[in-house]
């Protein structure tokens, strides 16, 4: 039987992208000690191409590693990956800027399957995604195959969360509207809505394929989709999910004092991601800049405010 979802990711995965996205990421594997398995590239500017913008990086390595091989940042992707850092590159006269995240391939692994609290890896992979850079074939058929299981992993929560029934595109808003929830990002009201736009086909085929593997039963009804699930399945994965709930923030929050460390100047990026999400501005003084881990309690506030004042207009 052919996989339909491994049809649609390696099309995706192969898929062109801009020059300078490639030799960006040259430069980041030939500033690496060790080759890394593959480098993946995702997130806005993949979506909408915008020059001014972050590029999005994922290099998936052999074991946890860090930008430097530091043994103190190694140790700190071990305990809390992802590592990222913040990297310019200047091709062509232009200077790029990139957001780089290290995972190794065991951590990707295990962060794409249905038994993780953890959704940051398997909520960002289910969507598109290119491999702009890999070491050899087999390299290629891991990552392939981690990505994969964060695709099925997806269609498996759009099931659970619900709604009992609905188009399948229903499933995909409700289950980012969690996960947004979830990963404390400050996000526009329909902002799913944006990443859906003009790729329904894709996420359709993906859950309907990715229920079909599972053997997850659903029945076809004036067009939408019902998933045959039960009661008590529907209040397990409920119980479940109150669990990544309770730690996906923290989890997060934590995330965001570690990338202090390794983010230059983190709270300007901080400011611009949500002003680019949102179209609110959070002023901060100069203070606040030079120590970010002292004000950080502050900014979260601030950034939480900016969310609810988001949800109430």
């Amino acid at each position: 039987m052919f996989d339909t979802i491994r049809g649609i990711l390696i099309e995706e995965l192969t898929s062109l992208v801009p020059n300078e996205v490639g030799q960006f990421a040259e430069a980041i594997a030939d500033r690496l000690k060790h080759r890394p398995l593959g480098i993946l590239f995702y997130g806005s500017i993949l979506r909408e191409v915008d020059p001014d913008g972050i590029l999005d990086f994922y290099v998936i390595t052999d074991r946890p590693s860090s930008l430097n091989e530091n043994p103190l940042a190694s140790l700190a992707n071990h305990i809390l990956p992802p590592n990222v850092y913040y990297m310019e590159h200047v091709i062509g006269g232009q200077l790029l800027r990139a957001k780089v995240a290290f995972l190794s391939q065991r951590q990707f692994q295990k962060r794409s399957t249905i038994f993780t609290l953890d959704t940051t890896i398997w909520a960002r992979f289910c969507q598109p995604v290119r491999m702009v850079w890999v070491r050899d074939n087999k390299s290629a058929d891991h990552v392939l195959q981690a990505i994969r299981q964060c695709a099925i992993t997806a269609s498996c929560w759009a099931a659970l969360l619900g709604p009992e029934e609905g188009m399948a595109i229903d499933y995909w808003h409700n289950l980012f509207a969690h996960t947004y929830a979830v990963e404390f990002r400050v996000e526009k009201k329909g902002r799913s809505h944006h990443l859906l736009q003009g790729r329904e086909e894709r996420y359709i085929a993906v859950l309907e394929s990715a229920w079909q593997h599972v053997s997850l039963g659903y029945e076809i009804e004036k067009g939408g989709l019902r998933p045959l699930l039960t009661t008590s399945v529907r209040m397990k994965a409920e119980k479940n999910w109150q669990k990544i709930q309770a730690v996906g923030r923290p989890l997060n929050l934590a995330r965001l004092v570690k990338a202090a460390f390794t983010f230059k100047d983190g709270v300007s990026y901080l400011l611009w991601k949500i002003q680019r999400h949102t179209g609110e501005k959070i002023h901060v003084s100069s203070f606040e800049k030079k120590h970010p881990i002292l004000t950080l309690p502050l900014f979260l506030w601030r950034a939480r405010y900016v969310r609810l004042n988001r949800k109430s207009h």
